[in-house]
């Protein structure tokens, strides 16, 4: 019973949640020297844009910017499943698995034989700055991964450098990098000679139904003039329902790979264009106790007392943020009108990954891989702003910075709506 006390008639684990305690580690996660599984294509710096993955976990960078015409040429990560995954979906990309901080950059140099990628998108590990960790801790080791990130760019010298993490980073200081996350990325890219710049992207904005929010930087040459993408979504956002009312049916502990019904929305129809076998689609299995919570809690509603943001989902809403959940089986939020948690695939669909898109290593790696996912649509929104910058096609945003801070229409917008 060592490090444990006795609360209110149960056995709790004593400091489970001190943030200066390292997480579990997961057991999918490749401690060894890095591994070259495939070698990245032969291309030319003519033939396409090129980007390299790192932490690229199952992809959602390189299915955005192949979406926006882009071509893959390099991953890398070191979770095992998300590099089964990953390679699955690109088979084409070179890979690596491993410890980003025992990766050699002078072999990824010879690796690409000289090519420069075009873009280099780095979604750094997040769990210390996450405001949904009750671990959070600005001293996480996983937070100074962004240090391995400015080695690639310094050694690839790539024209556009993209970096993800969660908003809670904006607050996040460490007296290692000199006070804050923010500043010292704007600041060490900057020293690199880019042009630099961040902001809060919603991923609803961009057509994912999912209220995520996500932190982007995006470095530029400075001979590039890069603008953020407007959001693609005109109206309402995209609903749960829109999103994963075509799919089958399920029981807990039912698996199904066929499709019972025709697409059910203009999501839907997206998400199953060209795919005519349905994976992913396994309902996690739940003991008596948690079926019941799940009947008893109306959608939009939390299935817990204590922990308010596991909820089950409302249908005509968006999601909340997905997480990854976890090594172990549990699930975070319930369907809105079956009793049981969600599948990957609805997750997935929840992120914005397209039904052909299939991921590997099981359901609790699923919602890992999920979880920890960038979503495929706001990055091809990000990609093409990109790839309008590298052809000197910006569109110039009309507003002034006092209109943006606030969020407010130009004169012009105002004077096209109709008057009451």
């Amino acid at each position: 019973m060592k490090n444990r006390v006795r609360q209110k008639g149960r056995i709790e684990s004593k400091g489970v949640w001190d943030p200066y305690i390292p997480p579990e580690p997961s057991p999918y996660n490749y401690l060894g020297e890095p591994i070259l599984l495939r070698e990245p294509p032969d291309v030319s710096e003519k033939d396409v844009p090129t980007l390299v993955d790192l932490f690229s976990g199952a992809g959602g960078f390189s299915l955005g910017f192949e979406k926006s015409g882009f071509k893959t040429i390099l991953g890398l990560d070191i979770l095992k499943t998300a590099a089964e995954t990953f390679t699955y979906n690109f088979p084409s990309a070179g890979f690596i698995l491993g410890d980003v901080r025992k990766v050699k950059v002078s072999d990824v140099r010879t690796l690409l034989g000289g090519i420069h990628p075009v873009v280099l998108t780095a979604g750094v590990p997040c769990q210390g700055f996450s405001l949904n960790n009750r671990k959070r801790n600005s001293e996480d080791e996983c937070n100074f991964l962004f240090l391995e990130m400015l080695r690639f760019v310094e050694a690839l010298e790539p024209q556009v450098v993209v970096v993800e993490n969660v908003p809670g980073m904006r607050s996040a200081r460490s007296e290692k990098v000199g006070g804050s996350f923010v500043v010292a990325v704007e600041k060490a890219l900057s020293i690199l000679g880019y042009k630099v710049s961040h902001r809060e992207l919603l991923a609803t904005d961009f057509g994912v139904p999912q209220a995520r929010k996500r932190l982007f930087f995006v470095a530029v040459d400075p001979k590039l003039r890069f603008s953020w993408p407007q959001p693609t979504t005109s109206s309402r956002p995209v609903t749960v329902w829109e999103a994963l009312g075509d799919l089958p049916k399920l029981e807990a502990g039912e698996v199904t790979f066929d499709y019972d019904q025709e697409p059910h929305s203009d999501y839907a129809y997206r998400m199953r264009a060209g795919a005519d076998r349905l994976f992913n689609h396994e309902a996690p299995k739940h003991d008596k106790r948690t079926l019941e919570r799940i009947a008893r809690t109306l959608p939009g509603e939390p299935l817990y007392d204590k922990y308010k943001q596991r909820i089950r989902l409302h249908p005509e809403r968006p999601s909340p943020t997905i997480v990854a959940g976890g090594i172990r089986p549990q699930f975070f939020f319930a369907h809105p009108t079956q009793i049981r948690g969600l599948t990957v695939r609805e997750q997935a669909r929840l992120q914005g990954f397209p039904d052909t898109f299939v991921f590997l290593g099981g359901i609790v790696q699923g919602r890992v891989l999920t979880g920890n996912a960038v979503p495929p649509p706001l990055v091809e929104a990000l990609a093409i702003a990109v790839k309008n910058a590298l052809k000197g096609e910006v569109k110039e945003d009309s507003r002034s910075l006092v209109q943006m801070a606030l969020n407010l229409p130009t004169g012009a917008e105002l004077a096209n709506e109709p008057r009451s």
